[in-house]
């Protein structure tokens, strides 16, 4: 009798396990795989959200003063609150330093000089001076900035051309060197590492400008320099640095930008647009656009070059009714239309600087400086000197991109958890700022689309795209033993690797009897739009004032309300897998300490400032280069502030870069 009991018991023990919701790995990984948002819809939506946030040109004013007194208070509040955002004061003031390298070289029909200029303590950057010959004063200058050149750098041929040209008709001529490029092609000087700057709480695009600003510093100062008539032009990335140093700086005279700019709506239609982390800057596009920038140049003259079939970026025909046709008006008030020039390249119409667009600057700037007719560009071929011929030479030790942001992170005051009877109000004091550097809004879970759901060998699912009230969108799948009660605890579950790698531990968690939601918040997994372009919408997001933490984060507690809401989850943790899902989570619990009852790390970092040291690269992890989180709040504070949740982490082996 008892035999035959434990043989039936034997029979039935598969099933009772089965009941009792005994999940494993493989069958909730087939769930996980379900495909509940697909790329093309997600890009749909951002580019939506970005849209309604792109910044338009202000309305022309009735006066042209009324125009100047706006401009200048736009070029102030870039100034004040973004270029110069978290950079030491002693640096951005700091007087003209610079060294000549050598002796001038007696070329023919002009000199040439090598310099280093100091942008920062211990940062340098190589120029040339092409001189006029004799001793002529009051000289017009022209500053040459370069664009994505490669490892030539300054030594490009249609640059040394250019300048040999201008020094050769009575203009100083000098050729800046620019991060990434030629002499400061160091690994280190890689853009994206402008994120680090962010980080550590300085803008990236301060970098940028004070490296520009400082050739303009010089040619000001030489004492054969007329500063009545300083100009500024470049290719590509050197067409964006003359937009931006042109129109916010008002010793610029002239300004010849070629192919390096485009209004936001406009490069919102072609991704080959977009640009590079500095272009889209933090907070830049906030408020106002590179035609809002374009438009504070009225009334002093600028050419505006472009290349009918560009084959990098920015087609004439494309960017055209943005950044001219638009603008035009705001010359009009003037009474100056025409000293806002347009020219379209057709030889050969790709992304160049070639003969037909020096031309075209050459009479540009010998019309406004009053120099004599200058219809042809003298042949310089054999004046062309090697990269070699050309170096200047670096300090061993000159600081890189990367560099500056870790002299940035020592310099920074880390604030203590104060053990005084003020702790709940310093507390408040610091989540309100928390809130105010990822730039937290309240979102809410607008529809939850039920796309599938399953209910197999005892366990319950349901997949869902979630669609936020802020208009963007997550994916996820929910799940638990069908015995499990509705008041179950929850276990929100993210990894860096998306849905598809939580089978695990989600199985865990349900045969704990728990119920479960797998997530990808927007960035990772499901919810990436375009994962060969991972830098895409992180900058984009952050250029027009956003901050990507900020919105994972809300779509984070946005979830969990959902969940108390619609399922029952009376008590919901967090379950993070690898570093950006781990800020998240600490994010979201240091904002909210009550919403959740323990936050459980796998694979996180101790410190922000391992993304520094190791280094992280930008496209890995975009939304952890918020700009000031970690001289605000770094790891250890997070924990402080999610107090009372309780926090388990364990972090990555030392190395580790994944």
């Amino acid at each position: 009798m008892l035999r035959s009991s434990f043989f039936k018991l034997c029979l039935y023990l598969p099933w009772i396990f089965f009941l009792e919701a005994q999940s494993t790995s493989g069958q909730l990984k087939l769930m996980l795989e379900v495909e509940n948002l697909r790329p093309e819809l997600l890009r749909h939506r951002l580019e939506e959200y970005l849209q309604e946030r792109s910044p338009r040109l202000p309305p022309v004013p009735s006066r042209a003063k009324d125009w100047t007194t706006q401009a200048g208070q736009t070029r102030q509040k870039l100034l004040q609150e973004v270029v110069y955002q978290g950079w030491p004061r002693e640096w951005v003031e700091a007087p003209l330093r610079y060294s000549k390298v050598g002796h001038a070289q007696e070329r023919k029909g002009y000199r040439l000089q090598k310099l280093l200029l100091e942008v920062l303590p211990g940062l340098q950057i190589p120029a040339l001076l092409y001189e006029p010959l004799g001793e002529a004063s009051s000289l017009p200058a022209v500053l040459n900035v370069n664009g994505h050149v490669g490892p030539s750098g300054k030594a490009i041929e249609y640059k040394q051309k250019r300048c040999i040209s201008l020094a050769r008709h009575g203009i100083l001529a000098l050729n800046l060197e620019w991060f990434a490029y030629g002499e400061l092609s160091h690994p280190e000087n890689t853009h994206w590492f402008g994120g680090h700057l962010d980080l550590v709480g300085a803008n990236a695009m301060g970098l940028f400008y004070l490296a520009m600003r400082k050739g303009l510093d010089y040619l000001e100062q030489d004492p054969r320099a007329d500063g009545r008539r300083l100009a500024v032009t470049g290719l590509s990335g050197g067409g964006w640095q003359t937009i931006v140093l042109s129109s916010l700086d008002e010793r610029v005279a002239v300004s010849v930008p070629v192919a390096g700019y485009s209004a936001l709506l406009s490069r919102l239609e072609r991704s080959q647009d977009i640009g590079d982390i500095e272009q889209n800057a933090t907070d830049l596009l906030r408020g106002q656009d590179y035609s809002t920038l374009t438009a504070m140049r009225a009334p002093r003259p600028t050419l505006l070059i472009y290349n009918a079939e560009d084959d990098c970026c920015f087609r004439a025909p494309l960017v055209k009714p943005y950044v001219f046709d638009e603008v035009k008006p705001f010359f009009r008030l003037f009474g100056k239309q025409d000293y806002l020039g347009w020219h379209e390249n057709t030889d050969p119409s790709t992304h160049n600087y070639l003969l037909d667009n020096r031309l075209q600057a050459y009479r540009f700037l010998a019309r406004h400086f009053g120099l004599e007719k200058w219809e042809q560009e003298t042949p310089a071929d054999r004046e062309l000197q090697s990269y070699e011929e050309l170096v200047v030479g670096l300090p061993e030790d000159n600081l890189t991109i990367l560099g500056v942001a870790r002299v940035l992170a020592a310099r920074a005051p880390h604030e203590a958890v104060p053990d005084t009877a003020d702790l709940r109000q310093w507390l408040d004091s610091r989540r309100a700022r928390l809130r105010s550097v990822v730039r937290l809004r309240q979102v809410d879970v607008e529809h939850a689309w039920a796309l599938h759901s399953t209910k197999n060998r005892g366990v319950e699912t349901r997949s869902y795209r979630f669609h936020f009230s802020d208009g963007l969108m997550a994916s996820g799948l929910w799940g638990k033993a069908i015995r499990t009660s509705g008041d179950a605890s929850t276990s929100i579950i993210l990894s860096d690797l998306g849905k598809d790698s939580a089978a695990s531990a989600a199985s865990d968690r349900i045969n704990r009897g728990e119920q479960v939601l797998v997530a990808d918040l927007i960035l990772t997994g499901e919810a990436t739009a375009q994962p060969k372009q991972a830098t895409r919408y992180p900058q984009l997001l952050a250029t027009v004032g956003d901050r990507p933490l900020g919105i994972r984060a809300s779509h984070l507690l946005a979830l969990a309300r959902w969940l108390k809401k619609n399922h029952g989850s009376t008590q919901v943790r967090i379950k993070s897998k690898g570093r950006r899902s781990q800020v998240v989570a600490l994010v979201g619990a240091a904002l909210e300490p009550r919403f959740f009852t323990e936050v459980e790390v796998e694979e996180g970092m101790k410190s922000l400032a391992d993304l520094l040291e190791q280094p992280v690269r930008y496209e890995q992890a975009p939304e952890l280069f918020c700009l000031g989180l970690l001289p605000d709040f770094d790891l250890e504070l997070l924990v402080n502030l999610a107090q009372p949740t309780r926090v388990r982490q364990r972090f990555q082996k030392a190395g580790s870069n994944n």
